[in-house]
């Protein structure tokens, strides 16, 4: 059996000090306290803007070797695709993530793709080129349109090792279904909360602002031990993140998998 790695979408939220970190604690010092709490991160800044090697050696040294990542890709390789200069922005990514990749805490590069990303013959031909670009390095794929959700995707993600990032948000028309299925050498699962309400608006952060009860947390249990039947690891991460609540459901689900037996990375 595998082990489950939780954590959180992001850590350097300033509404974290006092639900999380320490009052008077320095933006400089999140991250080496949040390795303290959870053996994984997905970091999301690089999304908004184009990591450095720089940057991410520096990362490396605050977590001090005690954390797993995984990166969100580019907005220009997934949201705001510019077909004349992608690929130039995608060896400028990857070679970012070099330091992380041969340090071995490179979990994987995440590729969020929005809702507007359609299973139309365009889409899937870009996709299958930057999949090809990304070869190296082990890649997570989140599609919130259902309609990629189906037979062909699956199969050709299992014979390339690209993983289908599970998920857990609203259930409403269009958005992708429950499904667990283990595509590549591991497993992820993207927690987003359950606001059906707000899931359509302008604010993004109201959107992710949901704290799960007990038995919604109980309930991963079960699919975290499904996709662990087939995955060597399974990646869980929280975007929940409004006044710390990630943090709180994470320590939660921890506990939960600890009291199941399953093996819960620290």
């Amino acid at each position: 059996m595998g082990t489950v790695l939780i954590g959180t979408s992001g850590y350097s939220y300033h509404e974290w000090v006092g639900p999380v970190y320490p009052e008077g604690m320095k933006a400089s010092e999140y991250l080496t306290y949040y390795s303290t709490l959870f053996p994984a991160v997905e970091l999301n800044f690089s999304y908004y803007r184009m990591p450095e090697q720089v940057q991410i050696r520096h990362i490396l040294e605050e977590s001090q070797n005690r954390l797993m990542f995984s990166v969100k890709a580019h907005e220009s390789l997934t949201h705001r695709v510019d077909s004349a200069i992608w690929q130039e922005e995608a060896a400028t990514f990857c070679h970012a993530l070099e330091p992380m990749a041969a340090n071995g805490r490179l979990g994987a590069i995440l590729l969020q793709f929005p809702f507007s990303f359609h299973y139309e013959a365009d889409q899937r031909r870009y996709l299958d080129r930057l999949l090809k670009t990304l070869k190296d390095f082990p890649v997570a794929v989140e599609f919130r349109n259902s309609q990629w959700f189906n037979n062909r995707v699956i199969e050709g993600f299992r014979e390339r090792n690209i993983c289908l990032v599970s998920l857990d948000m609203p259930s409403l028309k269009g958005l992708p279904p429950v499904l667990d299925v283990v595509t590549a050498p591991f497993a992820y699962l993207r927690i987003h909360g359950r606001n059906g309400n707000t899931w359509w608006g302008s604010d993004g952060a109201e959107r992710y602002n949901y704290l799960y009860n007990d038995q919604e947390l109980q309930s991963f249990v079960d699919r975290i031990r499904l996709l662990l039947t087939h995955a060597e690891r399974v990646f869980v991460f929280f975007n929940n993140h409004r006044r710390g609540q990630a943090v709180q459901n994470g320590q939660s689900l921890v506990a939960l998998l600890k009291k199941a037996g399953l093996p819960c990375g620290t």
